[in-house]
């Protein structure tokens, strides 16, 4: 998880049939070519997929695991999805449906994490926080995809963090609940707040930055963008829900300054 992994969004461009696969492929492996690990298939224009679509997705999705990254879909609508599920597609495609919004249940104050740990975060040191991080969240049950999915949210805020603040102020805390894993990113910059359900501000295509806080909610369960309480600059709260069915996390790791 040290080296950064390309984040797209892909839009299909109609029906995926016989006829449209070969020029979505094409399409699709120029942007893996390029680098591109974790892409989400935007299917919000798709009304139909047929059997060479259904078998064009389950192919994509293995090659691009194959290469250490994600495939998913996202914006299904209904009909799609009651089409996906008689395949089994959603079985072995991460899915998300159109106009769905994961609500996380706010965390009971009196629940304390069974560990929490804090470290700094130099602007020349974003590759081995991100491998510390990785360290951390592997430690907990999630899955590979929500575990890889977490590893790049929490790349994009600390990348933001450095990026657009003062960079020697930067810290990350993560902290294990019974449900969850909480992962705050704090700068001292200026402060920036955004409400929940608010859209950041759109970025123009040929814009190479302004969609981390979009690609954040993609990944994560959770995310809250807010001011500090005390002194000046944001923090990013990142959440996942832990995998039910898994173990229960390990001890805690050694705290460090």
């Amino acid at each position: 998880m040290g080296a950064p992994v390309d984040i797209a969004i892909f839009n299909v461009e109609g029906d995926l049939d016989v006829r449209s696969v070969p020029a979505t492929r094409r399409r699709l492996d120029a942007l893996v070519a390029q680098g591109t690990r974790r892409i989400f298939m935007n299917m919000g224009d798709v009304s139909y997929v047929d059997s060479a679509g259904m078998g064009f997705i389950l192919g994509e999705l293995r090659r691009i695991r194959r290469m250490g990254g994600l495939l998913s879909l996202s914006n299904v609508s209904p009909q799609l999805y009651r089409a996906l599920s008689l395949m089994r597609i959603v079985e072995f495609v991460p899915v998300s449906r159109a106009g769905a919004r994961h609500e996380v249940a706010a965390l009971d104050p009196s629940v304390l994490p069974r560990w929490r740990t804090t470290f700094r975060v130099g602007p020349d040191e974003l590759s081995a926080a991100r491998e510390r991080l990785g360290e951390l969240l592997s430690r907990l049950p999630l899955t590979g995809d929500a575990l890889f999915d977490m590893g790049l949210a929490c790349g994009e805020a600390l990348g933001n963090a450095v990026d657009h603040t003062c960079a020697d102020g930067v810290l990350a805390t993560v902290a294990a609940y019974p449900d969850r894993v909480c992962v705050e990113v704090s700068d001292c910059g200026c402060g920036f707040e955004l409400a929940d359900g608010d859209e950041p501000p759109e970025a123009a295509p040929e814009d190479e930055r302004g969609r981390g806080i979009r690609l954040m909610r993609m990944l994560a369960d959770s995310v809250s963008i807010t001011r500090k309480r005390t002194g000046e600059g944001t923090v990013v709260r990142l959440v996942k829900l832990l995998d039910s069915s898994g173990s229960s996390p390990e001890g805690a790791p050694p705290l460090a300054g």
